[in-house]
């Protein structure tokens, strides 16, 4: 009996937190990383960033569009 309500609580806390990855757009992405170098720099290389680092993040897109920056809002 004991077995039946954690299942019934584990399905339950997963349905709630399903939505709210829906809610997040983070399901809408395809990955998390962009490929496997912007893994391997956000797994080990960054706390020490380079400038080669930096090339390929420009180069391979790995953190989206550019967002202005607009002082007062």
């Amino acid at each position: 009996m004991k077995k039946i309500v954690a299942l019934i609580l584990m399905a339950l806390f997963l349905a709630s937190c399903s939505g709210s990855l829906v809610q997040s757009e983070f399901m809408e992405h395809d990955s998390m990383y962009k490929n496997w170098d912007h893994m391997k720099f956000s797994w080990f290389g960054s706390k020490n960033p380079t400038v080669e680092d930096q090339q390929k993040s420009m180069e391979q897109q790995w953190w989206g569009f550019e967002v202005p920056y607009v002082p007062g809002q």
